[in-house]
């Protein structure tokens, strides 16, 4: 009910109050979790143990989600399924995460699989509501015979879509490497990984003018891929060391720049 109801209210907001509220929900959906989730009737060990802090972070995400993506919905009767879909998946996030915390020897092959398309999905809701909610960043087709170029997006509002789509996947980043069983260094390093390549993938995809919800089915894709490609051991991918991703990184994040600024001229 808290997740629909702060769904509803946020889809009144507009502007800087948009992103207040979402922050707000995710927040609100965290502590929420943290209450279900460290419950009497909690999953054995966590009384004793504590709810983890990445057991939170895939409803808070989701409930941030929620409130963006609701945007993409115009006001009317197709607010309703929208909203129950809300509850639902908010719903289902808390239970995948009090069914991993129930495993006294980790999750099962299963409840990774769950986890990682609910996280997806979540993305992917995401990545289209911030898209919506930033003028000019989600690309409406041209009409047909029209051959006026689609204008970019200014430094301001990509920025924006960067920081914002990185901070999504930065967070859900450091709940799929958590599920890895690393040290808190090791998982917030992947999760800036994470950030850092959907920042850089979200201006790259924007500057492509890609209509629609092709920019953001792209995003999650490259996510996808992103998380497949950090789940293999290092030592199997034969991979350079970590100073090479940084510096191809940063040699990415400089040629999206560059893309733009030129597509604005």
């Amino acid at each position: 009910m808290i997740a629909v109801a702060l769904a509803a209210i946020g889809r009144l907001a507009e502007g800087p109050a948009l992103w207040v509220a979402a922050l707000l929900a995710g927040l609100a959906l965290g502590l929420a979790a943290l209450e279900i989730l460290g419950a009497d009737d909690a999953p054995p060990g966590v009384a004793e143990l504590g709810v983890p802090v990445e057991a939170l972070l895939l409803p808070a995400a989701t409930g941030l989600a929620s409130v963006v993506a609701i945007h993409v919905v115009p006001v009317g009767l197709l607010l309703v399924p929208a909203l129950v879909a809300v509850g639902s998946l908010v719903a289902s996030s808390i239970a995948i995460e009090r069914r991993i915390l129930a495993r006294p020897s980790g999750p099962t092959a299963a409840d990774r699989s769950a986890l990682l398309g609910l996280v997806m999905l979540v993305a992917f809701l995401a990545f289209t509501g911030i898209a919506a909610a930033i003028p000019g960043a989600l690309v409406e087709p041209l009409q047909s015979g029209a051959e006026a170029p689609v204008p970019g997006l200014a430094l301001g509002g990509l920025a924006l879509l960067a920081t914002l789509d990185g901070l999504v996947a930065g967070v859900l980043g450091y709940r799929m490497a958590a599920l890895q069983g690393p040290t808190f260094r090791g998982a917030l390093g992947v999760a800036l990984s994470y950030a850092a390549v959907i920042a850089i993938a979200a201006a790259a995809l924007r500057a492509m003018a890609l209509p629609r919800l092709l920019g953001p089915s792209l995003l999650t894709l490259v996510l996808y891929l992103w998380s497949a490609y950090r789940g293999v051991p290092r030592g199997a991918r034969r991979d350079p060391r970590w100073i090479w991703e940084v510096i191809l990184l940063a040699a990415l994040g400089l040629l999206v720049i560059l893309w733009n600024l030129v597509a604005q001229a």
